[in-house]
């Protein structure tokens, strides 16, 4: 067991003995996880094979009718999925180049996947930290053969555009002949900003992407959906790529489970998040961003190293049963750092006094290290 696995394994487990959590959820053992999935399992349920039957299929169809697609696709990981709809466009078009942001996922956590199995090439659409306007798509230097937009785009700090500026970069895609395929692993949570069901956003687009476990809780997993032409290209590059795994009904089944249990109360989340981030940026020198968020996560920086507020949260986890917020970084402004606060159901049970009281003994912690 190495060092860094030590440590996630002790936070871990502090804050799966919490009382109190702001930040985050109480992780699960397997024998818990075991019993979601056997909750959502029926008698008459099979295991799917190669892809076909089974939980798989049940969730491609639910996928489809929240989304409003003809069809959706099981995929293993979001970034396989992704690459096949990027893929597909550049092939629909005969245009190697895809818009994309300098901080969406393919250009940050990928590895270049998109280039070097794909053989696609970036044009980045922005310097902005948010997603790229009608104006910037349309005054691009060369043709892109599909846009990507991120919804919400996490790395700039989980930010979403307003309905009218998605409908009119949409717009501005088309009239330079492009595809708009949504990066939407957080999609489900985006409605309330953008006031508008999943099927109406997802209807502007040629194809999106959602995700499993991020937001619904679920073990892993995702799907691709959009066009019945689209899945069935899909399907064939889901088996060049490896990904025709023999079976997955463990993550199909946690899947229907999360979209059982987690998004039905997502709307919910993103609602608390604004009265966790105004009793936040109260704190001294602290600042959320984006204020109030757009979703149930933001950025929340305090005037402190990333060291000494993770040991503080770590040692309040561990000897008062509370956890405030972890995973904290340090900036390029020393002694100032950010971490990302993500409101689900643990949060929902603090109100604004409580929520500042967590944080003044985290910070007191600080200040007697």
């Amino acid at each position: 067991m190495t060092d860094a696995y030590a440590e996630r394994v002790r936070r871990v487990t502090a804050l799966r003995g919490c009382d109190t959590v702001l930040s985050g959820i109480r992780p699960t053992s397997v024998a818990e996880q075991l019993d979601t999935l056997r909750a959502a399992a029926t008698d008459d349920l099979l295991p799917d094979f190669y892809g076909e039957g089974g939980a798989v299929e049940a969730v491609e169809r639910r996928v489809a009718e929240l989304l409003g697609t003809e069809a959706a696709a099981f995929f293993p990981t979001g970034t396989m999925a992704q690459q096949v709809a990027l893929r597909y466009g550049a092939e629909l078009t005969g245009r190697d180049a895809v818009g994309l942001h300098p901080l969406s996922h393919p250009l940050q956590h990928e590895r270049d996947a998109y280039a070097v199995l794909g053989g696609l090439r970036a044009v980045r659409t922005t310097g902005a930290p948010c997603n790229p306007t009608a104006d910037e798509v349309a005054a691009l230097d060369e043709p892109i053969g599909t846009l990507m937009l991120e919804l919400p785009l996490r790395d700039a700090g989980f930010v979403l555009p307003t309905w009218d500026e998605l409908v009119a970069v949409v717009g501005a895609a088309r009239a330079r002949g492009a595809r708009v395929h949504l990066d939407g692993a957080r999609l489900w949570e985006s409605t309330v900003h953008l006031g508008h069901s999943l099927a109406e956003i997802t209807g502007l687009a040629d194809s999106v992407y959602v995700s499993f476990y991020k937001s619904l809780g679920g073990h892993s997993g995702a799907a691709l959906a959009g066009s019945a032409e689209l899945i069935r290209y899909a399907r064939a590059w889901r088996h060049r790529y490896g990904g025709n795994l023999f079976q997955q009904w463990p993550a199909a089944l946690a899947a229907l489970a999360g979209l059982d249990r987690e998004l039905p109360r997502l709307a919910g989340y993103v609602a608390h998040a604004e009265r966790v981030a105004e009793a936040l940026a109260g704190l001294p020198g602290a600042r959320v961003h984006p204020a109030p968020p757009h979703t149930h996560q933001f950025r929340l920086w305090l005037p402190h190293p990333a060291d000494a507020l993770n040991d503080a949260n770590l040692a309040l986890a561990e000897e008062e049963k509370a956890w405030f917020v972890g995973g904290w970084q340090d900036t390029e402004v020393a002694g100032l750092a950010m971490a990302e606060v993500t409101v689900a159901g643990p949060a929902l049970e603090l109100d604004a006094d409580q929520i500042t009281d967590l944080a003044d003994r985290v910070i007191r912690r600080v200040a007697t290290a």
